[in-house]
């Protein structure tokens, strides 16, 4: 057993350079190799995550420019129906002004007609009755001239 240990003492401090070139060898791609890679890793999560708040931020733009696209439309289409109503309003207007106009135009014209046909109708009648009585009296003196004769 003491050789044992004795052969285990040897291999031990024979392994102690190769373990102090061990760990020289990863202090030295610690700071050589790990450090700067762990660095261009860490720079570019955050060019990733600065890119991606980027993206979420313009993102956030765009929605909100297309909310105000959206109202301003909606805005120009009411302004539009509203013109578009008042153009109507103003056309019923107008049209309503322009039958009542012919209303009384074509009233007027018919009052004149009936105060034409009545004039027409009274000079008729004073004519009949002219008329009439001179027949009458033609009448009278023909069946008196009969009778008479």
């Amino acid at each position: 057993m003491e050789q044992t240990l004795q052969a285990l003492g040897g291999i031990l401090l024979k392994a102690i350079p190769t373990v102090c070139l061990v760990l020289l060898l990863y202090f030295y791609f610690k700071v050589m190799l790990f450090g700067p890679l762990e660095k261009v890793l860490k720079r570019r999560d955050e060019l990733t995550e600065g890119a991606r708040k980027v993206a979420a931020e313009s993102l956030a733009a765009a929605e909100r420019k297309a909310q105000e696209y959206e109202a301003k439309l909606r805005d120009a289409r009411a302004e539009v129906y509203r013109e578009q109503e008042e153009t109507r309003r103003r056309w019923l207007e107008d049209q309503a002004l322009q039958i009542a106009k012919a209303r009384q135009s074509a009233e007027a014209l018919v009052r004149a007609a009936k105060e034409q046909i009545a004039a027409e109708a009274a000079a008729a009648r004073g004519s009949l009755a002219d008329t009439s009585a001179a027949l009458a009296d033609e009448i009278a003196a023909a069946v008196l001239v009969r009778r008479a004769g």
